[in-house]
C-alpha cells in the first residue's frame, strides 16, 4: 500500500463518526452490578441467560495511564495468556514502564519481551505521542468518549479496536463497544442463535439494544463465551483479559 493511501486510509478511519451515550462510569464491583440489573430489566431474557451461563462479569479495569494503553497494544490479537506474558517481560525490562521511557528503550530489549515488529512501532508510537504532548492520557477522562476516541486512533497502531478497549476498561466508560473483537462476535453467535459470526457493523446494530450499558453487555458475552467454549477446549484471542 502507497503511503498517500495508508494516510487517506488512516484519515477516514479517524474520522468515522462513533456515538457513545453518557452513563456513570463502571469504576467498581457496585457500579458494573448496577449496570447488570439495568442490563437485566432491559434484555430480561437474553441477559438472564448470560449470566446463568458466564455468571456475574468481571470487572477487570486497568491502569487508567501509558501502561494501561500498552498492556492493550500488547493484547492485540495474541492470547490472554501469550499477552500476559509478553507484557510481564515488558514490565521487568522497562521499569517503570513509562512513555518516556519506551520511546528510549532499545530495539532488542522489546524484541527480546516477545514484541513484533508492528507492536514495537506502535508502542513506540504511542510512547512519542504522548511524550511530546500529542497525546494526554491524564485528559483522555475528561473528554467526551468520541473526543477520547478520536485522540486515540490519531496515534499510528491505535486503531478502533484498542480505543474502544482502552475506553472500556481504562476509563470505565459504561457505552464502550468493541464490535470487532472476534471472541464478542463469537459470542453474540452463540448466543443469539445466528448461522454466522456477525461483523462488525451487525454486531453495532444488534448492541443497540444495550444502550447506554453496551460496556456492561461486552463483558457479559465475553463471560459467556469462555464459559461455553472452555467446555470445548477452543477459545478466541480476546480484549477482556
Amino acid at each position: 500500500m502507497h503511503e498517500a493511501t495508508r494516510r487517506a486510509s488512516r484519515t477516514k478511519r479517524a474520522s468515522a463518526r462513533r456515538i457513545y451515550h453518557p452513563g456513570p462510569p463502571i469504576a467498581d464491583q457496585a457500579s458494573l452490578s448496577a449496570g447488570t440489573e439495568a442490563l437485566r430489566a432491559k434484555d430480561p431474557e437474553l441477559i438472564g441467560r448470560l449470566l446463568a451461563i458466564g455468571g456475574p462479569p468481571p470487572l477487570r479495569r486497568r491502569e487508567p495511564g501509558f501502561a494501561g494503553l500498552a498492556a492493550i497494544i500488547v493484547s492485540q490479537q495474541v492470547s490472554v495468556a501469550s499477552a500476559s506474558a509478553i507484557f510481564g517481560r515488558l514490565e521487568m525490562r522497562i521499569a517503570p514502564l513509562e512513555a518516556r521511557r519506551l520511546a528510549t528503550a532499545a530495539d532488542e530489549d522489546l524484541r527480546g519481551c516477545g514484541l513484533s515488529a508492528p507492536k514495537m512501532r506502535a508502542l513506540r508510537a504511542a510512547a512519542e505521542a504522548v511524550v511530546e504532548g500529542r497525546l494526554d492520557l491524564e485528559g483522555l477522562s475528561e473528554l467526551d468518549a468520541e473526543e477520547a476516541h478520536k485522540a486515540l486512533v490519531a496515534v499510528n497502531g491505535v486503531g478502533p479496536w484498542t480505543a474502544d478497549i482502552f475506553l472500556l476498561f481504562c476509563l470505565g466508560h459504561p457505552d464502550a463497544f468493541p464490535a470487532g473483537d472476534l471472541a464478542l462476535q463469537e459470542a453474540a453467535k452463540l448466543a443469539l442463535a445466528l448461522k454466522s459470526r456477525p461483523p462488525a457493523a451487525r454486531l453495532e446494530r444488534i448492541a443497540e439494544r444495550w444502550r447506554p450499558w453496551r460496556g456492561v453487555a461486552a463483558r457479559m458475552l465475553w463471560a459467556y463465551y469462555r464459559a461455553v467454549k472452555t467446555r470445548s477446549g477452543m477459545v478466541l484471542a480476546d480484549g477482556s483479559g
